[in-house]
């Protein structure tokens, strides 16, 4: 465990003039708080908070940020309050506590409704104080590190947390360094077997082609030295999960993969930046399409760099990354670099970003959306690359990847975008649907009486499109919507014994925090909400599946946080006997008890679960395909799905697999409740004339 005083060390080496007795404190207290608290790995558990500490060290971050990373379980874990933090500490660092508490008590990785709610609630905290996240990336990055003292299931859920949200987002905040840590960490435990893959084929490559990484480097130190430039040049080989992510967006093997070897160039100006990409391209051939200048156009978050891809030694791809030391200095910290100490005074970056203005950036327009909307504009803001196109004035617009002309339209101004009825894209008329590119000139063409399409939104990459798309939909359609809601909920409320009132419309929009019961009515009608769900809230005892169980847990004997699935060679419905065979990295596959894939894990007991169906009634949603021969006949298929239909079931899939002159074989995937459903389904079916054979399909082939 690192002492109070080695861990004052790092802080002077960027911070001689740090509070020292404010941080000896914090580090008593939190010691004193977490007495007798041990770790999964059976560390005492302040061993965590001290490494976090340590971890923002590395970014030179400020007294008060340290000091919130040696206290931030205090007030989750310990005795501690917030009221006392703030009466030992300050208001600032208690705030800063509370906030990381508050983070890590969202369940961000939870149902979409959920997640979309909780990824607000996390905006709001990193709008407040940045400082807040750059705590939990910490806290993250230590637990990924030491997550193998967990259980597997455990740590197979926060390393895909880790890689859904947690690398993405350090990622978008510029902390490149910490984004690919997390990514392997991430990696390694969802799937370990390729991660060592591509670690074998590396040493094999080393091997055959002996120290690339240092014949490159020499290479490059010797022409820039060449040429006077003085720079200091660095090369590494990509991490597994980058080489790994691009093998599968490429459908390429790891033969054929180029440019798996990435180098920097860090110069002591901006203008050698240039010479030295002059000197690049004039020794090795430029790969054409891989030329990005984010020192002319630089990121949201500040990072400034010059990206180029050339073929080096032997025809080999390589990337190389050229830009000054403060530069790289924000390309290492990202946002964190506001913050960062140099000599004990706040270091004065010119490229490093306001973090106020960063999150303007990324929430900006969001602020009246939904919680769906809004998850969806964060991701899509979070988690794409960019690329910069120009307005035909020579402004720039900054996008997603794979944006199109509709997105550049809504970017310029809402009205433009509605509008939109074509563009021309360095000149040339193209569709609307055209994917942009770095550095193309885009012009709109617009007209007065066009309205947004239905089918913009399969179109659309940004949130800010597919949120104004969507409102110019509803607003259109919204007198048809209300009528064709209202008659939903009549029906709904008329099923239970009930009436429909304006005041407990009025109710149900305040619950689910609309402005309106006309709001309330229009999304009804375009099945963005359900009539069920106005019951629901209004009379709970009264609605018509009061009775079902949770379809998200609908199973006994798996750990509260487990992922299942059924497996697709038996599926399984509720009332058959089942049991639970263990995956590495996918958790639980539910089969039947007298599925003959099961003969496959009888040497392996120790991967065998015993489960049961939950009591209770259970929703129409497991899907099972029933095999049928029906006579070929006008109006028979309509007739069996309507058969179907009546019985409850819903068709969601219909195949056929046979045609006859006299016959048709079809195989129809229908959603049902449970055993007995199935059964009652067949007999209906069975007792048709115009059927002449209907069987449950299970095929062992279809294996999970």
């Amino acid at each position: 465990m690192i002492d109070v005083e080695d861990l004052l060390a790092l802080v002077r080496n960027y911070n001689p003039r740090c509070n020292a007795q404010a941080i000896r404190d914090a580090y008593e207290y939190g010691m004193r708080m977490h007495e007798g608290q041990f770790r999964h790995s059976g560390e005492p558990y302040f061993t965590h908070p001290i490494a976090v500490a340590a971890i923002l060290t590395e970014m030179r971050l400020d007294d008060a940020t340290i000091i919130t990373a040696l206290l931030h379980d205090t007030i989750e874990d310990t005795r501690s309050t917030k009221s006392e933090v703030a009466a030992m500490f300050g208001d600032e660092i208690s705030d800063l506590v509370d906030g990381v508490t508050k983070l890590t008590n969202l369940e961000l990785s939870s149902t979409q409704s959920k997640q979309a709610e909780n990824f607000r609630k996390l905006f709001m905290a990193m709008s407040r104080d940045l400082r807040v996240i750059l705590v939990k990336l910490a806290d993250r990055l230590h637990n990924m590190r030491t997550i193998r003292s967990m259980r597997p299931e455990k740590q197979v859920k926060k390393a895909r947390e880790t890689m859904d949200i947690y690398a993405p987002l350090a990622g978008r905040m510029g902390m490149q360094w910490m984004r690919e840590e997390l990514e392997d960490l991430a990696f390694k435990v969802i799937n370990p077997e390729a991660r060592n893959s591509i670690i074998r084929r590396f040493v094999s490559m080393q091997r055959e082609s002996g120290d690339i990484i240092g014949q490159i480097t020499a290479d490059i130190r010797a022409e820039l030295e060449r040429q006077g430039i003085e720079a200091d040049v660095f090369g590494r080989a990509k991490k597994p999960f980058s080489v790994w992510r691009k093998m599968q967006e490429k459908q390429l093997a790891f033969s054929r993969l180029s440019d798996i070897y990435g180098f920097r160039i860090i110069t002591r100006s901006e203008m050698d930046c240039y010479r030295a990409l002059g000197v690049i391209h004039h020794r090795w051939r430029a790969v054409p399409g891989r030329f990005k200048d984010y020192i002319s156009q630089p990121k949201s978050n500040g990072y400034r760099s010059i990206h180029t891809t050339v073929s080096g030694r032997d025809g080999k791809r390589v990337e190389v990354q050229i830009r000054t030391r403060q530069m790289h200095e924000v390309a290492e910290a990202g946002v964190a670099a506001h913050w960062a100490y140099r000599d004990g005074v706040r270091a004065r970056n010119p490229f490093a970003v306001d973090p106020g203005e960063w999150i303007a950036s990324l929430t900006d327009r969001f602020g009246n959306e939904d919680h769906d909307e809004f998850l969806e504009h964060v991701k899509l803001e979070m988690y794409q690359d960019q690329v910069f196109c120009f307005t035909p004035k020579g402004d720039v617009m900054q996008l997603p990847k794979g944006a199109t002309p509709i997105d550049f339209a809504y970017a310029i101004h809402t009205r433009l975008g509605n509008s939109c009825v074509g563009a021309k894209v360095d000149g040339i008329r193209v569709p609307l649907w055209t994917r942009l590119k770095n550095g193309q000139s885009v012009e709109v063409i617009s007209a007065s009486g066009q309205r947004p399409q239905a089918t913009w939104l399969d179109i659309v990459v940004t949130g800010r499109a597919k949120a104004a798309i969507r409102r110019s939909l509803r607003e259109e359609d919204r007198d048809r919507f209300i009528r064709l809601g209202r008659e939903l909920v009549r029906v709904s409320f008329e099923h239970v014994g009930r009436k429909v009132t304006d005041k407990a419309l009025r109710t149900a929009a305040r619950q689910l925090r609309l402005p309106s019961a006309e709001e309330l009515l229009a999304r009804i009608g375009s099945a963005e909400n359900s009539a069920k769900e106005v019951l629901d809230i209004l009379y709970p005892e009264l609605a018509e599946h009061q009775d079902e169980i949770d379809f998200r847990r609908p199973i006994a004997g798996l750990e509260a946080d487990a992922n299942f699935k059924r497996a697709p060679c038996c599926a399984p419905l509720p009332g058959e006997r089942i049991v639970g065979i263990t995956y590495r990295g996918a958790g639980v596959v539910i089969h039947a008890i007298d599925c003959p894939v099961l003969a496959e894990f009888e040497n392996a007991p120790e991967r065998w679960v015993d489960l049961q169906w939950r009591e209770g009634r259970h929703p129409a949603a497991y899907s099972t395909v029933l095999s049928l021969t029906i006579r070929h006949d006008s109006g028979v298929l309509g007739r069996i799905c309507s058969l179907i239909g009546t019985q409850g079931a819903n068709i969601s899939n219909l195949e056929f697999i046979d045609r006859k002159p006299d016959f048709y074989r079809i195989e129809v995937e229908v959603e049902l409740r449970d055993h007995e459903h199935l059964h009652n389904l067949l007999t209906a079916l069975e007792a048709e004339s115009d059927v002449a054979q209907v069987a449950r399909v299970r095929d062992p082939a279809l294996k999970p």
